[in-house]
């Protein structure tokens, strides 16, 4: 069986996350993963995680001011950005999530993007530093927008716990091929999520044919639900069992 994470960034928003981790559970997810969870306490989602038996698989660094999407990249906000990082490194630690995904920000700079990053992978050896690369259709000006720039300084850093989040929905919406552009960056991959392409719906339509894609994909973790439901989020996991079985 195929197993899934849900991302509670975009699944079950109406609830307290520590409400929205249980209903994950219920769901059938195997994981989850969020954006920004700093609204609760750390305590209150340890608990939640530890009675459902998920283990909470990444979380995001504060985005900064409204439409930023980060501060990593941002030259003269290095003070904040590291504030941002030390904060997501704590939240991770006291709920046992297993990476922090540094968000960049929008026009930045490579090396103080890069600085950023050493400061996050130094402070954390115990974690997994993830970056993502997002689209410009949905993210314009963003500082990673490509796999190939993500994957360029992944490399030129060459921190082990340093890896790659790959949506295959940004992928899919700017890239073309989801499983050549996987295979080209297998070896540095650290987390991998699906939407449909290109509405970001779940993943049961669009361009993207998941039911063929994922047995191609080796990938020996759960897959991040990172989708926008149409609706309540229960009314939308049709595709859930569908997918664990393919």
């Amino acid at each position: 069986m195929r197993a899934f994470s849900a991302n509670l960034g975009f699944l079950w928003t109406e609830l307290p996350l520590q409400d929205a981790i249980r209903a994950a559970a219920d769901a059938g997810f195997r994981a989850v993963e969020c954006h920004w969870p700093y609204d609760t306490p750390p305590d209150t989602v340890a608990r939640a995680l530890a009675e459902t038996g998920l283990p909470m698989l990444s979380l995001n660094t504060r985005p900064g001011g409204p439409g930023e999407f980060g501060l990593a990249a941002l030259k003269g906000r290095e003070d904040e950005a590291r504030a941002a990082i030390d904060e997501a490194i704590a939240y991770a630690r006291a709920t046992r999530t297993s990476a922090v995904h540094v968000m960049a920000g929008k026009d930045g700079d490579e090396e103080t993007f890069r600085a950023s990053l050493t400061h996050a992978c130094n402070a954390a050896p115990d974690l997994t530093i993830l970056i993502e690369a997002l689209n410009p259709h949905d993210v314009p000006g963003y500082h990673l927008n490509s796999q190939e720039k993500a994957a360029q300084t992944c490399t030129a850093l060459g921190s082990p716990n340093l890896k790659l989040m790959v949506d295959c929905y940004h992928v899919g919406r700017t890239e073309g091929d989801v499983l050549a552009t996987y295979q080209r960056h297998r070896a540095l991959i650290g987390h991998v999520q699906l939407a449909a392409v290109p509405d970001r719906g779940a993943p049961d339509h669009g361009t993207v044919d998941y039911a063929a894609l994922l047995p191609k994909l080796d990938w020996p973790g759960p897959f991040g639900a990172e989708y926008r439901p149409n609706g309540p989020t229960d009314a939308s996991l049709s595709w859930l069992p569908a997918l664990s079985r393919c």
